[in-house]
C-alpha cells in the first residue's frame, strides 16, 4: 500500500466522480498524508443510505487519509429552518451517537476520525469576516444555483438558504481540507468552491462523489419520507415489511432502490469484510479492532471464493445464486434469472444483520436514548398533564368560618392591660356597690 498510484486508487474507487484528482496523486507522490472533510447536516433522522459514504471513508482510511467529519449544525438551522437552534443542538448529539455506531459495526477505528461541530469555528470573527467578503462577490444567481440539488427550493427563497452554499465553500479552508467528500447531488456546490474560494486568496481543493441511492419507491432516499428509507434504529419487522413493498420489478434495474443499495451498500461493505479476513486493511492497521456485531461477509457458508453477495434458494428452484460483483447480479436480474422475491428476501436479511449491532447499542445507552427523545420528540404525544399543587391561604382576619374567633382573639389583644393595682380598685368599687342599701 506504500505505492502511491495504489492508494490513490482506493481513495477513488466506487466513486461516480472525481474533481481535481491530481492534485490528491501529487500529495501522494511526495509522501504526504492528504487530508479529507466529510460533512452532514443534522435535521432529519439519518437513514441507511449513510452507509454508502461511512464505507467509503473505510477506503479513506485504509489510503492514510486523514478525515475529519462536520456535524454541521450551522447549516442545519439555515436550511430554511428545518429546526430551531435547541433542536438542532440535540440532533447534533444524535447524529454522533449514530455515527460512531455505524463507524465499530463496520469496523472502522473511530480513534483515527476526528468530529467537528460547524458552531466551533463558524461563529468567529475570522470566518465571518470571511463569509462578508464572499457575500461582496457572489452573485444571487450563483448561491442559488449552487444550493439548487442541496437546499430546500421554494418559491420566495429565505436568505439563509443562499448563505448555505458559501459556508460550504469556506469550510474546506477552515478544516483544512485537501478535498471534500459528499454526494453527487453536491456537485454544484463544489463547483461553486472551486471558482469563488482562489477569489478570496484560499487554494482549489478536490472533490470526491459517491452515487446516490434511489429510496424503496424508485426516488431519492429522503429523511422526510419514511417510507422511502430504513431507518439505522428500524426492528427486523419493519425492515422486513419496508423492503417487501419497495419497488423492484422483475428485470428492471432503472431507478431500483434494492438493487442500487444492494450495488452501493452491501456489496462494498461485504467486500471490505472479505479483505480484512485476508489481512487487507492498508495502512490502516487498526481496521476492525473496535467492530461489533457479525463481521462475515453477505456470503453463505460453502460459497465459492471471492463472493461478495449470496441469495438462498431451494433446490427445487435452482439452488442458491453467489456473485462476485454487483455486475454479475444485475446481469442475472436483468435476464430475469434471479427473481425480485428472492433478492428482497436476502437484501432484508443483510440490513437486519447489519443493522443489528447499531440497534443493541442504541439500547444499551441510556444517553442515547434520552438524546433521541429530545432530538425527534412525537409529535402525536400528548403533553404531560401536571397536577395542580393546593396550596393552603389562610383566610384574612374576619372572614371565614372561624371569623368570630379570630374576632374575639384579635379584640382581646387589642384592649390594654390594666395599670399594676387597678385590677384590685376595680374590684373593690364593685364590691361597695354591690353592699350599699337601696333607697
Amino acid at each position: 500500500m506504500a505505492d502511491a498510484e495504489a492508494k490513490f486508487d482506493l481513495i477513488t474507487r466506487r466513486l461516480q466522480e472525481v474533481l481535481g484528482g491530481e492534485s490528491i496523486k501529487a500529495i501522494l507522490a511526495e509522501g504526504k498524508t492528504p487530508k479529507c472533510y466529510w460533512g452532514t447536516a443534522p435535521t432529519g433522522r439519518p437513514h441507511i443510505g449513510y452507509f454508502v459514504p461511512l464505507t467509503k471513508i473505510a477506503d479513506f482510511l485504509r489510503a492514510g487519509v486523514e478525515v475529519k467529519i462536520l456535524l454541521a449544525d450551522v447549516h442545519a438551522f439555515l436550511d430554511n429552518m428545518k429546526a430551531p437552534l435547541e433542536l438542532v443542538a440535540h440532533r447534533t448529539k444524535y447524529y454522533q451517537h449514530v455515527l460512531l455506531a455505524v463507524f465499530k459495526s463496520l469496523g472502522i477505528p473511530t480513534s483515527k476520525l476526528h468530529f467537528v461541530e460547524g458552531s466551533s469555528y463558524q461563529l468567529t470573527k475570522e470566518y465571518n469576516l470571511d463569509n462578508y467578503r464572499l457575500c461582496a462577490i457572489v452573485t444571487e444567481h450563483d448561491a442559488k444555483k449552487a444550493g439548487a440539488e442541496v437546499v430546500k427550493q421554494v418559491e420566495s427563497p429565505l436568505l439563509s438558504g443562499l448563505l448555505y452554499p458559501g459556508l460550504q465553500a469556506l469550510d474546506e479552508q477552515y478544516l483544512e481540507c485537501d478535498f471534500q467528500f459528499g454526494g453527487v447531488d453536491q456537485r454544484k456546490i463544489f463547483t461553486f468552491a472551486e471558482l469563488y474560494l482562489p477569489r478570496l486568496g484560499y487554494k482549489k481543493r478536490a472533490h470526491l462523489m459517491n452515487p446516490m441511492v434511489p429510496g424503496l419507491g424508485g426516488g431519492k432516499m429522503s429523511s422526510s419520507d419514511p417510507n422511502s428509507k430504513i431507518d439505522f434504529l428500524d426492528p427486523p419487522e419493519v425492515v422486513r415489511k419496508k423492503i417487501k413493498s419497495a419497488f423492484c420489478e422483475e428485470g428492471n434495474i432503472e431507478e431500483n432502490g434494492v438493487i442500487s443499495f444492494v450495488e452501493a451498500v452491501l456489496i462494498p461493505i461485504s467486500q471490505l469484510r472479505l479483505e480484512r479476513l485476508h489481512g487487507d486493511t492498508g495502512a490502516d492497521s487498526e481496521e476492525g479492532q473496535e467492530a461489533v456485531g457479525d463481521q462475515t461477509p453477505f456470503a453463505l457458508e460453502g460459497a465459492p471464493e471471492g463472493t461478495v453477495f449470496s441469495i438462498f434458494r431451494k433446490e427445487d428452484y435452482g439452488g442458491s445464486l453467489h456473485y462476485k460483483s454487483a455486475k454479475e447480479l444485475k446481469d442475472d436480474f436483468t435476464a430475469k434469472k434471479l427473481h425480485p422475491k428472492d433478492l428482497k428476501t436476502a437484501v432484508a436479511d443483510a440490513i437486519v444483520k447489519l443493522l443489528t449491532p447499531i440497534r443493541e447499542a442504541f439500547e444499551a445507552s441510556e444517553e442515547w436514548k434520552e438524546v433521541e427523545k429530545l432530538a425527534y420528540p412525537d409529535p402525536n404525544a400528548k403533553p404531560e398533564k401536571k397536577k395542580k399543587v393546593k396550596v393552603y391561604h389562610p383566610p384574612p382576619p374576619g372572614k371565614g368560618k372561624n371569623a368570630q374567633q379570630i374576632t374575639e382573639g384579635e379584640v382581646a389583644a387589642a384592649v390594654p392591660a390594666p395599670p399594676p393595682g387597678q385590677e384590685i380598685v376595680q374590684a373593690a368599687v364593685e364590691l361597695a356597690k354591690e353592699e350599699k342599701p337601696s333607697a
